[in-house]
């Protein structure tokens, strides 16, 4: 570590085991895990022994609202916005479902860019009679936010949005985008996946109609533990067809008189929680919270800053963007035969992903050694000169 660098956050390190025995760069994908989550599940394990389904009533129902509260926080939201949902997909599943797809007002608008699993879940609207508008981007990096804009007009229904895009780190003017769909009228549901728990949000002078995300990567929540919050003003007028007993205001009573949604952001809900994953996950939002989201994102620009002039250094092509404004927390870096390059960074406890388009992907957090994130760029000019990635050539690619 540079001597010169005071660095608080560092005295959080010895609570994420993984980072003192491995070169941990890829919280963007799996953050850390605390070691609080272990005592969490080891209390998971004991109340289902000692309890069995008494343990409903004393914490396992409560927990999803008790997590929920922690996003609000983060988010800056109001109390009982939030629900969990298991992943994105179904989170975004729940909003949409509060739509149909009648002309004129059939558009949904996004960029090429989007993660895929949502573009999947969006395109197949079509056989209820949406029409799907992709924004495509110039360079495979940035999206141009004049080109998104100017693709919402009138017939648009809904904007989904990823506030970070996943290959690159781009960051996208999400104000801008938000202020042309509220003037004609189209439905904005922000993903902030790659930015909660890294960059400071602010969702309340945004005008953001819907949020989705999770707790898997820069919150340090583990799989299983993603949410949607809906603002309150439009959540009064929503009724999910994708829903469950859990989203009924008595969900005890089993009522067969049909679903009398929940007031609050449990209306959103479908079936039942994902306690162990809710056990689990808790205790990283809580430590992220704790730090604050301020304080992460100035340590990433310093160090996201000094992946990048090694990238220069070392004549890697680089497929974030350089302007600190619009990079989130990670950096992309495309190399020749990168999966092969990454496979080789991993036998070596330089714990990084690759994906296609993008590149090897790398993302220091607050628990990150400034001296750690310079020698992840190192260590890929090393593996090529050595050509220590050859072994990987030709082999199927694993997942992750």
């Amino acid at each position: 570590m540079d001597p010169t660098i005071d660095d608080p956050l560092l005295a959080w390190r010895s609570e994420f085991p993984i980072v003192e025995r491995t070169n941990y760069q890829i919280s963007n994908s799996l953050g850390a895990m605390p070691r609080r989550a272990r005592a969490r599940l080891t209390e998971y394990a004991d109340s289902w022994e000692e309890q069995g389904v008494r343990a409903w009533g004393d914490r396992w129902w409560n927990l999803q609202f008790e997590f929920a509260a922690e996003i609000e926080k983060i988010l800056g939201v109001a109390p009982r916005t939030v629900s969990m949902h298991q992943n994105v997909a179904m989170a975004s599943q729940a909003i949409l479902s509060c739509f149909d797809f009648a002309a004129p007002r059939n558009r949904i608008v996004y960029s090429e860019l989007n993660f895929p699993s949502v573009m999947y879940l969006y395109e197949q609207q079509v056989r209820h009679g949406a029409e799907i508008v992709r924004v495509p981007s110039d360079d495979g990096i940035t999206i141009d936010t004049q080109r998104m804009v100017d693709a919402i007009d009138e017939r648009t229904l809904l904007v989904p949005i990823s506030h970070v895009l996943f290959r690159s780190g781009y960051v996208q003017d999400v104000r801008a985008i938000v202020a042309k769909a509220r003037r004609v009228g189209a439905f904005v549901v922000l993903d902030v996946f790659q930015s909660i728990g890294a960059l400071p949000l602010t969702l309340a002078d945004q005008g953001v109609h819907a949020v989705v995300g999770g707790a898997l990567k820069y919150l340090c929540g583990g799989p299983g533990n993603c949410f949607l919050y809906v603002h309150e003003d439009e959540r009064r007028s929503l009724r999910p067809g994708f829903t469950g007993w859990a989203a009924h205001k008595d969900p005890f009573a089993f009522s067969t008189a049909g679903q009398d949604f929940r007031d609050d952001g449990g209306r959103f809900l479908n079936g039942t929680p994902n306690v162990p994953a809710l056990f689990a996950g808790i205790e990283g939002v809580r430590i992220v919270a704790e730090i604050g989201p301020t304080a992460i994102r100035q340590k990433s620009l310093r160090m996201t800053k000094k992946m990048i002039e090694r990238c220069d250094r070392h004549g890697f092509t680089l497929r974030s963007p350089r302007p600190a404004e619009q990079r989130g927390n990670h950096v992309s870096v495309d190399v020749p035969h990168g999966y092969e390059v990454c496979q080789a960074l991993n036998a070596r406890d330089v714990v990084c992903d690759y994906r296609p388009g993008a590149g090897i992907r790398f993302s220091p957090h607050f628990y990150t050694r400034d001296a750690e994130a310079v020698a992840a760029v190192d260590a890929v000019a090393e593996i090529i000169e050595s050509g220590a990635h050859r072994p990987w050539i030709g082999q199927p690619k694993k997942p992750g």
